[in-house]
């Protein structure tokens, strides 16, 4: 950054450099002193043993309160020391030591750097009194100390942060006199007094994990999730990385940078997940982490109450890959507009507050040209970029205010670097943890001395702070918050300042992208995957009855296979887009052709079945089955040389589909049949199978031939037999009817005689009509008396049967 003093052609001011040169004379009198007055066979050793015995006794500073004095208070360090040298140290002594005024950050940045050298200038001692004694130190053995000091007893005077330094001086058995033996130096900020204008700082308070979910979910209604792994529930849990980040966020006045996916994670720990190979035991395990999941969320919406949210893509994509190596691979783009549109979805659904989707923030805030045309691309308009890999400004003795106007509408949000990184490394260690905070509030203090102008400074931490440098960063905010120089304001209110217009605008080029970053980023044959699996995904989708089901986790999981938090980790990486990859070719896999074996064809026309299967929950439709014979002029499928019919099955069943078929000659032909989408895209393997044509001999068509031949005729003979029947049953009605009649003509006439006998010419006797009639021979046509029954046996050769 720029500030005062750290450019050529500036200096401080003269007061300082007299002040400065003055302290340096004074210091270097003792040492000159003591020179003088050592015998003379020892000046020669004098400098070789400093050299050698340089850091023999390790001195940690623990803890300083409070971080930043005030008229009136009370200054205490402690810590230890430590012998690491093989000799005892006698009359060792611990002090207090108040050094330069630190007026520009380069000069904080060289302490710390050289916090340990007992070679590096220290201030005179303070007041003896305020010093800790110890008659031996023995090799390996630590001792702590404390010492409390008035602030006004350590002679603060103009504004600013102040080298303070804990000395050990001592003596050993091979060096008897009095000398220093370990130094840590430290950071005092020393403003009493409120500023006139305080500069105004964000802290961007990040809540973003690693990838725990995958893309499998269970068969059941609920779609039980499935994690790769349970670190996550450690997160959570009390005292875990997450839990800690949101215990402490929750009191200071932060903007909280959120990955969506994290709470999507959560929230389906909160009902129930599974964990491939987990046994019994685990799952009990798991399931008990349903109300750690529940009341971490519960955590989280109580601490973003009312404060502002800003809500990254989801997964948070890895901006730098995706522009060095995706943007050339088809449909990358598209799952960051996805990542993008359902960030805010996610988040308001689950904290119940509408975040703001308009940032992006490439890793480590490194970015050249085709980073913030990634970064703005899905919608957002403020880019966050960190103050080390952007140009400062031209003539600037000042760290500038963080917005930058960098044309086509975007601002890049420029945070402060040494701000951003002091909270880097191990914080386990107290002393590592308050000389990070001591160093941040230096360089705030000194940041807010360099120029009246109104400025606002953005803080960008780690990624994924561990539960000790979240403690860390809350005890150097909450310090920093009730300082005198200094006041919170939020990002959104940080990007809308007024710009300062002798900022640097100029975007770095690609060139000026550091090594260290690109060799971490994603390949582009993940992308290359991703796209891959992305073409499988449109595929099966269309034919599945419930796209939710699919999309929805298949669509999360491509997005996790882009994130940031795969840098440093190739193979795991690689590992779960294969895994995402093969699970969605098991699942389309479970839509398939049943295998056929060789199909026989007696005759010239035949069906054949093509059994579809169907093993997964849900019914798949929108299908199309094609039969296709790869000889047409010896197999046609229903008269052509294939034939298509839809296809929809219920989940868990089968369903088999008939064609027609017709052969024209014998032989074997192969038949072809393959599942394809509605939209003309092949789905699935294709099932060949061979179909043996066997064509009927003439010999048995002729027989065949005969054999319905007479059966024509015996029908026509039927028929004809039938219609004489019926004749002669007709004939012999009309001769009884007529038969009747004559009788009754008959009996008219004799009626006649019989009244009128002279009239007819006859006389006959009462007995002649009865005797005449037994008299009268039996015709022929009459029937006999008893007539036997008919025989139940069947007819002979030639009769004809009535039926």
């Amino acid at each position: 950054m720029a500030e005062a003093a750290d450019f050529q052609g500036t200096s401080p001011s003269p007061a300082r450099r007299w002040l400065r040169r003055t302290g340096a004379v004074l210091a270097g009198t003792p040492l000159l002193a003591g020179l003088l007055q050592l015998p003379a066979g020892s000046s020669a050793e004098a400098a070789p043993r400093a050299a050698s015995d340089d850091g023999s006794v390790a001195v940690s500073v623990d803890s300083l309160t409070p971080s930043a004095p005030s008229d009136g208070d009370t200054v205490t360090v402690s810590g230890t020391i430590t012998n690491k040298g093989k000799k005892a140290v006698t009359d060792a002594s611990v002090g207090l030591r108040v050094g330069s005024l630190l007026d520009t950050r380069s000069s904080i940045d060289t302490v710390a750097k050289n916090s340990a050298d007992v070679d590096s200038p220290v201030g005179a001692e303070i007041d003896d009194k305020y010093t800790e004694k110890f008659a031996k130190l023995a090799p390996g053995v630590s001792q702590p100390y404390t010492i409390s000091v008035p602030a006004d007893e350590l002679d603060l005077g103009q504004d600013g942060v102040y080298d303070l330094s804990v000395t050990l001086t001592g003596e050993t058995s091979d060096q008897p006199w009095e000398q220093t033996l370990g130094v840590r130096h430290t950071f005092l900020p020393w403003q009493p007094d409120d500023l006139d204008t305080k500069t105004k700082t964000t802290f961007m308070w990040p809540l973003i994990s690693t990838v725990h979910m995958t893309a499998e979910t269970g068969s059941d209604e609920e779609q039980t999730p499935v994690f790769h792994d349970d670190e996550l529930a450690a997160e959570i849990s009390p005292g875990g990385r997450l839990d800690r980040m949101v215990a402490l966020g929750k009191d200071l006045d932060v903007t909280w940078v959120i990955d969506p996916d994290l709470l999507a994670s959560v929230e389906a720990m909160t009902t129930r997940y599974e964990i491939p190979g987990q046994s019994a035991d685990d799952k009990n395990v798991v399931g008990g982490h349903q109300e750690v999941a529940k009341r971490w969320l519960t955590e989280v919406q109580k601490a973003v109450a009312d404060k502002e949210v800003v809500a990254l893509p989801f997964g948070d994509p890895d901006l730098a890959s995706l522009a060095h190596h995706g943007t050339s691979v088809t449909g990358s783009l598209r799952h960051l507009k996805e990542a993008t549109d359902v960030a805010a979805r996610t988040v308001e659904s689950i904290l119940h507050v509408a975040p703001s989707t308009d940032y992006a923030w490439p890793v480590e805030g490194a970015v050249d040209p085709s980073i913030i045309k990634v970064s703005t691309s899905a919608g957002a308009d403020k880019v966050i970029v960190r103050g080390d890999t952007f140009e400062s400004g031209r003539d600037l003795t000042y760290t500038p205010t963080a917005p930058r106007p960098i044309g086509g509408g975007t601002t890049a949000v420029v945070t402060d670097a040494r701000l951003s990184t002091v909270f880097d490394g191990d914080m386990t260690r107290a002393s590592a943890s308050s000389q990070a905070v001591q160093r941040f509030l230096a360089q705030s203090l000194t940041l807010a001395l360099q120029t009246d102008r109104p400025r606002s400074v953005v803080v960008a931490p780690q990624r994924t702070p561990s539960a000790a440098q979240a403690q860390t960063m809350a005890e150097a905010i909450g310090t920093l918050q009730d300082s005198t120089w200094s006041q919170p304001q939020d990002l959104t209110a940080a990007a809308k300042s007024k710009p300062d217009p002798a900022a640097g605008t100029e975007v770095p080029p690609a060139s000026a992208y550091p090594k260290s970053l690109r060799k971490q980023e994603l390949p582009r044959s993940a992308f290359e995957q991703i796209a891959r699996t992305q073409d499988k995904l449109d595929r099966f989708k269309v034919i599945l009855s419930d796209q939710s089901r699919v999309v929805t986790p298949f669509g999360r999981a491509l997005n996790r296979g882009m994130a940031a938090s795969w840098r440093g980790r190739p193979a795991e990486a690689a590992i779960y887009r294969s895994g995402v990859e093969t699970y969605l070719d098991t699942l389309s896999g479970q839509v398939r052709l049943i295998e056929k074996s060789e199909t026989k064809l007696s005759g010239r026309s035949a069906t054949i079945p093509v059994t579809v299967q169907n093993n997964l929950v849900q019914g798949v439709e929108h299908l199309v089955l094609r039969l296709s014979s790869t000889n047409p002029t010896r197999l046609q499928i229903d008269g052509n040389a294939y034939e298509e019919q839809p296809v929809a099955v219920s989940g868990g069943h089968s369903q088999s589909v008939k064609f027609t078929t017709n052969a024209n000659a014998n032989g074997r032909a192969t038949v072809i049949a393959q599942l394809y989408t509605q939209d003309g895209r092949p789905y699935g393997q294709p099932v060949t199978f061979d179909v043996k044509v066997t064509e009927i001999t003439a010999t048995v068509m002729l027989v065949i031939g005969g054999g319905v031949l007479l059966l024509v005729l015996a029908g026509f003979r039927m028929y004809t037999q039938r219609k004489r029947a019926a004749a002669r049953q007709a004939g012999e009605r009309e001769q009884e009817d007529a038969a009747d009649e004559a009788d009754a003509d008959a009996d008219a006439d004799a009626d006649a005689d019989a009244k009128n006998p002279e009239a007819s010419g006859r006389r006959p006797t009462q007995e002649s009509a009865p005797d005449a009639r037994e008299d009268t021979p039996e015709q022929p046509s009459d029937p006999a008396p008893d007539t036997a029954p008919e025989s139940a046996d069947p007819s002979g050769t030639g009769e004809r049967v009535d039926r």
